[in-house]
């Protein structure tokens, strides 16, 4: 995906003339239905997606603290972390490709893209966010990605985001604060906030590199090739010692008793790694950047839950708050994709016409990869599934955000 939120956008875009196909017939404003352009099951298994990648990267947090008391380092743990994942999802890509490598070569640019941005650089930033200002403090700066990529779309597209994605925004920010409770103590510290100002901009590059189109490479395969370059990324800098990268093979502490350090480090790189990585580019690609990065706040949720389930760690009423309000602020984004809207010009004197022909020019207000079926009938107030093409003959002017026809 490129670097835009699939935020809508107005298109206007060609329809052959002629007579009405049997049973198109177009009215002057009227309504699409549901069967032509089904959209909400798509976005509502994309949300399903999400949760399970939250959920599972939730576990990290969890999994991976006993290590560090243990002794580990915070560079040696993720690195561990992500190779396990990588030699899990390995066989998987492979039998993804079937011997199909144009796929991964075509797509080396966003392979590498996920490998150093959104698997080693943001972890890396983010530790070393975290040696300096409290970590709860550097998970709700890290976490404000998803504001990020809106006033990134509002600053490109020059368009205001529609009300619902700015109360949403606001709505989410108030929960995650609630959520992590950042302490407001000791003095500040510029380069650990700057640290973590980038851990910000590569979450949020990390939901845009996920979310751009596959092209012909599967989810599987870009999660597994992006796992392995960045882990081998990873033990080199620890390798340079220019990040503590330290380990230890004495047992750790988890669920009450005592038992081996590989035990986290396997579940952790099973599920927090391998099935939460494939499971959140999977749900980029399907919601977009945007609502994907407000989704994956309830990994913040779900860290939290684990730590009080797994860690005996204490849970407050105001995290339970902060929660319902993360999932208060993304029902508010996930509405404005609902409300997507394909608007067809005034049709009246055309309608007249013996040939019963249509309008050349239909105005469509669609996400980018929103599909328009050519020749299907489009009226006001349907919403456009996204994945699919614009009508053939459509050009979108990527600073006006509009398209029209030849």
């Amino acid at each position: 995906m490129s670097a835009e939120d699939r935020s809508p956008r107005t298109a206007a875009t060609p329809v052959p003339t002629g007579p009405v196909p049997s049973g198109r017939v177009p009215s002057r404003r009227g309504v699409a239905t549901r069967a032509d352009l089904p959209r909400r099951s798509s976005t509502t298994a994309g949300l399903a997606v999400a949760v399970l990648a939250a959920a599972t990267f939730g576990t990290s947090g969890a999994l991976i603290k006993p290590l560090l008391e243990a002794g580990w380092s915070p560079a040696a743990a993720v690195t561990v972390r992500v190779l396990i994942g990588a030699v899990v999802l390995m066989p998987f890509a492979l039998l993804s490709l079937r011997g199909r490598w144009s796929a991964l070569w075509h797509s080396r640019w966003r392979v590498l893209a996920m490998a150093s941005v959104g698997v080693a650089g943001t972890q890396l930033v983010y530790f070393a966010a975290i040696q300096r200002i409290p970590v709860s403090t550097g998970i709700l700066i890290e976490y404000m990605a998803p504001l990020l990529l809106v006033a990134f779309v509002w600053a490109r597209t020059r368009r205001m985001p529609k009300v619902v994605v700015l109360i949403g925004s606001v709505v989410a920010l108030v929960g995650l604060v609630l959520v992590v409770s950042p302490g407001g103590g000791g003095a500040f510290d510029a380069l650990g906030f700057t640290f973590a100002l980038m851990a910000m901009v590569g979450c949020a590059l990390y939901y845009v590199i996920a979310a751009r189109p596959s092209n012909g490479l599967p989810t599987v395969a870009l999660a597994g090739f992006g796992l392995l370059i960045g882990g081998v990324m990873l033990l080199l800098v620890g390798l340079t010692g220019l990040v503590p990268f330290t380990f230890s093979v004495t047992n750790v502490d988890l669920f009450g008793s005592s038992v081996a350090w590989w035990i986290p480090l396997l579940a952790v790189g099973i599920l927090g790694t391998a099935v939460a990585y494939a499971a959140s580019i999977t749900a980029s690609e399907m919601l977009g950047s945007r609502l994907a990065s407000f989704a994956g706040l309830l990994e913040v949720v779900a860290a939290t839950f684990y730590a009080w389930l797994l860690l005996g760690e204490k849970l407050s009423p105001l995290q339970l708050a902060g929660g319902a309000l993360i999932l208060v602020g993304i029902g508010f984004v996930r509405s404005e994709r609902a409300d997507a809207r394909v608007e067809v010009e005034p049709m009246a004197e055309r309608m007249d016409e013996p040939s019963g022909a249509v309008p050349a020019r239909i105005d469509v207000e669609v996400e980018p990869g929103g599909p328009v079926e050519p020749g299907a009938p489009v009226e006001p107030g349907a919403p456009v599934e996204p994945g699919a093409q614009i009508g053939p003959g459509a050009q979108i002017d990527s600073d006006s955000a509009r398209a029209t026809s030849p």
